[in-house]
């Protein structure tokens, strides 16, 4: 019988424990195999391993669940640093300690669910003899290697239903309001609702902004009657020329957090084009919540293939969706680089056509 675990990494997202329950579910009741979740990502594997079985009584439920029953980490020991270089700098007592504590606890295998951090580590577990098998994981929909991650639906979903009442409200006042939504180094989310929301202007981190263009889309829109204007901003967006905006600067013992770009292009804006501006951030809701439909099928699809992976012997690779079909990839293919929105991106082409600027060099 094998014995195989199963943690959480990274940022929290909709359908963790979707993905759960695919695995134990499958894992026990078709490989008759015991599942073991490891409780704080990776840190659950240091000091005193923070482990329990996981049987179907514990996942009963968990379908429509926000969140993840495992817990979940993206600092502590493991969090991917880089050094002046921009080389990533890995602890070698931590991991010999981890490995050590995973081979204890009698585990053949481990499927780790991440974003490209999470499965960065993933691959340094492997190349060090960890049987591991990664499913992506992250709102962003950043990670390369897959066509979505689970996740990513849902935060789309809130953030274009938080578009969607926030047009009234500035029709009704004669607004600018700006909607700041997730998007550390890419803008999937902000670019898609933005389409989906029927935003006037989207800035994404890809294309850097000019304040001008996006006050002159403001007062084009004025002069054409439309005396209102939605522009949506992923957090990691900036100007030309310029750098993005913190909220707190990082350190060897925290990572630097985003936040407040969407505040100075308000006060921007205001101070062209004369018109009252609003900022509303909607952070940590898109994080949370009930998954959708689609995330909780994806999620459920992702897990039975993890298991079914593991079954096949598949170590190192991360079960990906390409082209509507469940495959796997090289987990060193999915951790080189992240997946940025192209300048040539048709959905970019669409929002040009429907008058949405992104308010850089090319509009």
């Amino acid at each position: 019988m094998k014995r195989i675990a199963i943690l959480t990494g990274g940022g929290d997202a909709p359908a963790l424990n979707a993905v759960i329950r695919a695995v134990v579910k499958t894992a026990t009741k078709i490989y008759g195999w015991t599942v073991i979740g490891i409780e704080d990502g990776f840190e659950g594997l240091l000091t005193e391993p923070h482990a329990r079985p996981l049987g179907l009584d514990d996942v009963r439920g968990l379908l429509p669940r926000g969140g993840t029953i495992l817990g979940s980490s993206n600092r502590g020991h493991f969090a991917v640093r880089a050094d002046e270089a921009g080389n990533h700098v890995k602890n070698e007592a931590i991991y010999k300690e981890a490995i050590s504590n995973f081979e204890r606890l009698g585990l053949e295998a481990l499927v780790v669910l991440g974003g490209e951090g999470s499965q960065f580590i993933a691959n340094e577990f492997y190349k060090r003899g960890v049987p591991v098998v990664g499913v992506p994981k992250t709102i962003d929909n950043d990670l390369v290697g897959t066509d979505l991650t689970f996740g990513f639906d849902t935060a789309l979903d809130i953030a274009t239903e938080a578009i969607d009442r926030l047009h009234t409200t500035a029709e009704s006042h004669d607004r600018v309001i700006l909607v700041e939504v997730m998007g550390r180094h890419v803008g999937w989310i902000a670019l898609e609702s933005g389409v989906a929301g029927g935003a006037d202007v989207i800035l994404i981190p890809e294309i850097p902004f000019y304040i001008e263009k996006v006050a002159a889309k403001v007062r084009e829109r004025d002069e054409q009657g439309r005396h209102f204007s939605i522009i949506v901003v992923a957090e990691g967006a900036r100007p030309a020329g310029g750098q993005a905006v913190y909220q707190e600067q990082g350190g060897a013992d925290k990572v630097a957090r985003l936040g407040g770009i969407a505040e100075q292009v308000a006060t921007g804006v205001s101070r062209i084009t004369g018109k009252e501006s609003r900022v509303v951030v909607l952070g940590h809701l898109q994080r949370g919540g009930t998954p959708t439909a689609f995330d909780r099928m994806l999620a459920s699809c992702y897990g039975s293939a993890a298991v079914r992976a593991v079954a096949q012997g598949k170590f190192g690779h991360m079960v990906s969706w390409s082209c509507n079909e469940i495959t796997t990839v090289p987990l060193n293919q999915c951790v080189k680089t992240i997946k940025t929105i192209p300048a040539n991106h048709y959905l970019v082409g669409v929002a040009r056509d429907l008058s949405i600027s992104f308010a850089g060099a090319g509009d």
